[in-house]
C-alpha cells in the first residue's frame, strides 16, 4: 500500500496513538493517512465528537431493535445475549488485492473437497504418504459413516468460513479453515445495512462491491446440490433453537432466503425420506442447511441422547434422498493439525502452488516440533486442534511462568490435541473506543465466506472484519467479546 500525502488529523482522530513495529492499515508509522483511506478520513473528520457519539448510539439502537445479538460465554457462562458490537469506521480492501484473495479461497475450497472425497473413498493421499494416516484417523471429525458415500452434487464443503490475517509484512495469510458450521455472514449483511442507514452520505461516495446477493447465492447453492430427480427442492435451515448463540443468524438467513427455519422436532423420517410437519400436513424436505454439529444430527447414529437432531436422518442422507449442507465429516479437514497440510493438499490434487499461504504452524505430535514448542512456549500461541470461537487459545507472551508450566503438562499429555504458531502481528485498524470517545488502533482479522456446490461457486466480496476491542488483545472472536467492521472492496 502506498503512502499518500499527510492528512491533518482533526477531531475524531486527534489523539490517534502510534504503535511501534505494528502494521496499521489506516495510518503509516509517521502518522500519515494511507492512500486508500485519505478520502474516508477526510469525510469522517467533518463529524465532531458529539455528532459521532449520537450516530454511534443510533447504530447500536438499530442493532438492538433488529435483534442482532450474540451470546458471549466467556464473559457470562449463562450465555446472556448482548448487542453485536459494530464499529462504524469501515475496513477497505482494494479490488486488486481482493481478486487474489478470492482466487486463493476458491483454490483452497476445491482442493479440500477433493481431499474429503479421497479420504472417504480411495485414500490415495494417505497411501502416497502426503499426509500421515494416523493424523487423519485420529481426528474426532473423521466419520466412518461417510466411507464410500458421495453427497448429492459431489460437494462436501459447501460453505467455508476461512479466517485470514494481515501480517506486518502487508500480506494476507490463512489463519484457519472453518468448514463445519461457519457463522458470521448475517452480521456482514447487518453491518452493511447499518452503515448505509447511519452514514449513507459517506457510503455513497465510494464504489463499494455489493454483498446483498449472498442469501440468493446461498439458496442457489442449496438448489445446485439437490438430490437426483428433484426439480424444485424444498430447502430448510435446521437450528438447535433460540438458545443457540447464533440463532439470530439462523433465523435471518432462513428469512432472507424465503425458506423455513426448523428444529429437529419439526422433522421426521419415513421410509428413508425426510418430512417437515406443517399445518397442511407433511412436506418432503430435499436440502437441509444444518447448523447443528455432526454429533447431534441423528441420535440413532451419533449421540443417542441428542434431542436436537432427527432420528434416521443419516439413513435418508446415505440413500441420497436428502442433502446435508455441509456434509457430515468435513471437520477432519479443518482440524488445526490437518490444516498444516492443506498447501500439500492443493499441490497434490490441483498441481498448483497455493495462492494464499498458511501461518507457520508447529505440530505437537511431531517430536522435533514439540520440543521447540515446549522450549519456546512463552513466544508462541497454542491452540486446541478441534476448537473454534477462540476457545482454549493460550498466548505465551501474556501468561505467567506458572501457567506456562501448566500448559507444558497439558501438551505433553495430549500432543495430538495441540498446534502452536508464532505470534503473528495482526494488522491494526482505527476503531472507535466508546469508553474513551476516540479512535484507537485495534487488531483485526477477516472471516471470508465462499460457496462451492454442483457446478456453482461464489465468494462474498467482503467479509466479517473482526476486531479485538481490548487494547493489545489478539482475540477477535465475537464469542470472546470482539466486535466487527463493515469490509469494503473498492476499485
Amino acid at each position: 500500500m502506498k503512502t499518500g500525502e499527510e492528512t491533518k488529523k482533526n477531531g475524531l482522530f486527534n489523539n490517534y496513538p502510534k504503535i511501534q513495529n505494528m502494521f496499521d492499515e489506516v495510518f503509516s508509522a509517521n502518522g500519515k493517512v494511507l492512500e486508500y483511506y485519505q478520502q474516508l478520513i477526510s469525510t469522517f473528520d467533518t463529524i465532531n465528537d458529539t455528532e459521532y457519539e449520537i450516530i454511534n448510539e443510533s447504530a447500536k439502537n438499530s442493532f438492538l431493535n433488529q435483534g442482532i445479538t450474540f451470546a458471549t460465554y466467556n464473559e457470562n457462562p449463562k450465555g446472556v445475549e448482548r448487542i453485536f458490537p459494530f464499529d462504524l469506521f469501515p475496513r477497505i480492501i482494494h479490488k486488486s488485492e481482493w481478486n487474489t484473495i478470492e482466487k486463493g479461497l476458491l483454490q483452497r475450497g476445491h482442493a479440500i473437497n477433493l481431499f474429503l472425497h479421497d479420504l472417504y473413498h480411495d485414500k490415495k493421499i494417505l497411501k502416497d504418504k502426503i499426509i500421515p494416516a494416523d493424523l487423519v484417523f485420529s481426528s474426532a471429525h473423521m466419520l466412518k459413516e461417510m466411507n464410500g458415500f458421495t453427497p448429492p452434487g459431489g460437494s462436501y464443503c459447501h460453505i467455508s468460513g476461512t479466517d485470514l490475517i494481515r501480517h506486518s509484512d502487508g500480506n494476507y495469510y490463512i489463519l484457519e479453515d472453518n468448514i463445519r458450521c461457519p457463522s458470521g455472514v448475517s452480521y456482514v449483511l447487518a453491518n452493511r445495512e447499518a452503515m448505509k442507514r447511519t452514514l449513507s452520505h459517506i457510503f455513497k461516495q465510494f464504489d463499494v462491491s455489493t454483498i446483498v446477493e449472498y442469501p440468493s447465492a446461498l439458496l442457489k447453492l442449496l438448489h445446485s446440490v439437490r438430490p437426483a430427480g428433484v426439480d424444485e427442492p424444498v430447502c430448510v435451515v435446521l437450528t438447535p433453537g433460540m438458545y443457540n448463540s447464533a440463532y439470530y443468524e439462523h433465523s435471518a438467513l432462513a428469512q432472507k432466503m424465503g425458506v423455513e427455519l426448523v428444529e429437529g422436532r419439526d422433522l421426521f423420517v419415513d421410509q428413508d425420506f425426510v418430512y417437515m410437519n406443517t399445518i397442511e400436513g407433511p412436506v418432503k424436505v430435499d436440502v437441509i442447511y444444518r447448523r447443528i454439529d455432526d454429533a447431534f444430527i441423528d441420535p440413532l447414529v451419533f449421540m443417542p441422547g441428542s434431542v436436537l437432531g432427527v432420528p434416521g436422518l443419516m439413513g435418508a442422507y446415505r440413500k441420497g434422498n436428502v442433502t446435508l449442507v455441509n456434509a457430515p465429516g468435513t471437520g477432519v479437514a479443518d482440524d488445526k493439525a490437518v490444516y498444516t497440510f492443506i498447501p500439500d493438499v492443493i499441490k497434490y490434487y490441483l498441481g498448483e502452488d497455493p495462492i494464499l499461504s498458511n501461518v507457520p504452524t508447529y505440530r505437537c505430535n511431531i517430536e522435533k516440533e514439540a520440543k521447540y514448542v515446549l522450549e519456546n512456549l512463552d513466544k508462541l500461541v497454542v491452540k486446541p486442534v478441534d476448537q473454534s470461537g477462540g476457545y482454549g487459545i493460550f498466548i505465551g507472551t501474556k501468561e505467567t511462568k506458572e501457567n506456562i508450566e501448566k500448559q507444558k503438562k497439558i501438551i505433553k499429555k495430549n500432543p495430538r490435541g495441540y498446534i502452536a504458531q508464532p505470534i503473528m502481528n495482526l494488522s491494526l485498524h482505527s476503531t472507535y473506543i466508546e469508553g474513551k470517545k476516540t479512535f484507537e488502533p485495534r487488531h483485526l482479522d477477516l472471516r471470508t465466506f465462499s460457496l462451492i456446490g454442483n457446478k456453482y461457486e461464489f465468494v462474498l466480496k467482503g467479509g466479517l472484519s473482526r476486531v479485538a476491542l481490548k487494547e493489545g488483545s489478539l482475540i477477535v472472536n465475537s464469542s470472546q467479546g470482539g466486535g466487527s467492521k463493515d469490509t469494503w472492496i473498492v476499485d
